[in-house]
């Protein structure tokens, strides 16, 4: 009977085999799609960490040192993001999951309702990171020739160090949810995690490694590499995981830091047991009892949307569609890791130092540049993906509303489309601008890379809306769900093909114009019918995909209300 609370795991299990069994429409599509990416993803790691781990070897004890120091880094990363997805969640899974108003007032005994929970939490909020220390481990052991002693050592290692820091992160959680309403304390975990990602990815960059890689600063690696030694530090889990995997890697036992970890581990799990036993009703009573929490009231957005020169039917679904962006913290506070994301992007810009390639520097920034024009295209279609395309969708339940309101459907939809692409628009051509501005190219370049943004927000953003219109799900839990259903990878691929396509239409008439500007010679009137072709060609198909996108959106909608 002690055994008793691993049945408490079986609904979560036969659900997800259920779920795979299930077979629906394009899972055939997103299993290949998804499974391709992943793969290719766990082979660069794989082949990135055989790679440097082979290097280092050729430095005897500086490549040591620098292996022993990497695995550190590598389990503190990993350990701030496990904390972090312990906090989220630890929130879910003992708080906020539908099945718990059964098993609270079931009798079960709490400890077995615990376990059952935190063995559900450590797995939710550990697999990913498994999933991408497994190729890293691989890489690091063959090629340091490790004995099979290694793997068996690593097992056990990522074992105690992922419960580690969700224990902490549960136990934060269960205090968080006892003083503040559970349903708030989601919103404040989700702003805090997105804005600790968003710093961590910032300052990854801003310790700049490619000075490594300038002969001026080699005075400087000594303060470098103090930089990087300075966060490993012998109280963290991350380096006694760190330590006992470097033993193994060369064929010793360091049983005094594997010790620490697993002790560490029981240790936080009983003491989180017998907090759980003591708060736990406590903090589930008051997140039912907890309303959600509102974003503000909104009054100037009302004000401003009044202003502006559109029908009053737009008005309000304009209105409608923003408070409900805003007044949902897992959507807007997106943005902070995506903004924070494009900084550092536009940073390397402008640290790029073009200027060292004497005779190559102008062509080099050119295609730079073409490949920033790509860069905003993957951008548009990845925003587009995860706020427009279900835009639709987030309608709900909630949807009979607009099909019994006075409201054409056909308002409805050009709604949707209105209210993201104003600020997709801004958002894309201030990167794009700001990132040609970095790299001084060509005017004509600028003036050519601004005007084909504003064709491809149109046609990426009335794809994207139209495609979410032919194929909604009303029923899906969050706008996650929508984006990987059989139209958002539709939507991707689409996406992909046609900013393919427009580069390709975009890039030859101006690698042409360029060319014929470096060598002094005017354009020959079939280069120049050439050029104008494919500018006009880029224009058509652009503007063809977003208006044949957007009606048959409308049509979709249509014979959905009509059905």
């Amino acid at each position: 009977m002690h055994h008793a609370f691993l049945f408490l795991l079986l609904p979560s299990y036969l659900s997800s085999r259920n779920r795979a069994r299930r077979r629906q429409r394009g899972d055939l599509l997103r299993a290949t799609m998804f499974g391709g990416i992943g793969l290719l993803v766990c082979g660069a790691l794989f082949g990135g960490s055989f790679w440097l781990t082979w290097q280092l070897g050729r430095y005897a004890e500086l490549g040591d040192y620098l292996l022993r120091l990497g695995l550190s880094w590598l389990f503190l990363v990993f350990l701030s993001f496990l904390a972090f997805s312990g906090l989220v969640s630890a929130l879910s899974t003992f708080f906020l999951s539908e099945d718990l108003r059964l098993l609270v007032v079931a009798p079960i005994a709490s400890r077995r309702l615990f376990y059952a929970r935190f063995i559900r939490t450590v797995g939710q909020a550990s697999w990913m990171i498994v999933v991408f220390f497994v190729p890293l481990l691989m890489g690091v052991g063959l090629a340091h020739c490790a004995r099979p002693a290694f793997y068996l050592t690593a097992v056990l290692t990522l074992v105690p160090f992922v419960v580690i820091p969700v224990a902490i992160g549960s136990a934060a959680t269960l205090l968080l949810v006892n003083v503040f309403p559970a349903r708030r304390a989601r919103d404040i975990l989700m702003l805090t995690g997105l804005l600790f990602a968003a710093s961590l990815v910032m300052l990854l960059r801003f310790i700049r490694p490619e000075q490594l890689l300038q002969v001026e600063s080699l005075p400087d690696i000594t303060d470098f590499f103090a930089t990087l030694q300075s966060p490993v530090t012998p109280l963290l889990p991350s380096f006694w995981a760190g330590e006992t995997l470097f033993a193994s890697l060369q064929g010793g036992r360091d049983l005094l830091h594997a010790g620490a970890l697993w002790t560490t581990a029981l240790t936080l799990t009983l003491v989180l047991r017998a907090a759980s036993e003591r708060w736990y009703f406590t903090g589930y009573s008051r997140s039912q009892e907890a309303p959600k929490a509102r974003f503000t009231r909104l009054r100037g957005l009302d004000r401003f949307v009044r202003a502006l020169p559109i029908s009053s039917i737009r008005r309000q679904l304009l209105i409608k569609d923003l408070k409900v962006f805003l007044r949902d913290v897992s959507q807007w506070s997106q943005l902070l890791l995506l903004l924070a994301l494009v900084l550092v992007y536009l940073y390397n810009f402008r640290v790029l130092d073009l200027e060292r390639i004497p005779y190559m520097s102008g062509v080099v920034k050119n295609v730079f540049a073409f490949l920033n024009l790509g860069m905003a295209g993957f951008v548009m279609a990845t925003i587009a993906v995860r706020f427009v395309f279900p835009a639709v969708s987030a309608e709900g339940a909630a949807f009979w509303i607009i099909r019994t309101a006075p409201i054409s459907l056909r308002d409805f939809l050009w709604s949707k489309f209105w209210t993201t692409i104003v600020p997709v628009l801004i958002f894309t051509e201030g990167l794009t601008v700001a990132a040609n501005e970095f790299l001084g190219i060509d005017p004509f370049v600028k003036v050519v890379s601004a005007a084909a943004v504003v064709f491809m927000g149109l046609a990426l953003v009335g794809l994207a809306t139209g495609l979410g219109a032919r194929y909604p799900r009303f029923n899906a839990e969050n706008a996650s769900q929508v984006a990987g259903s059989y139209g958002g990878v539709a939507f991707m691929i689409l996406a992909v093909l046609y900013i393919v396509v427009m580069i390709a239409l975009v890039g030859w008439p101006s690698s042409v114009y360029l060319w014929t500007r470096v060598r002094s010679v005017p354009l020959s009137l079939a280069q120049q019918w050439m050029i104008a072709a494919c500018f006009s060609a880029a224009a058509i198909m652009s503007l063809a995909t977003w208006w044949l996108s957007m009606r048959a959106g409308v049509r979709a909608l249509q014979d959905l209300d009509r059905g």
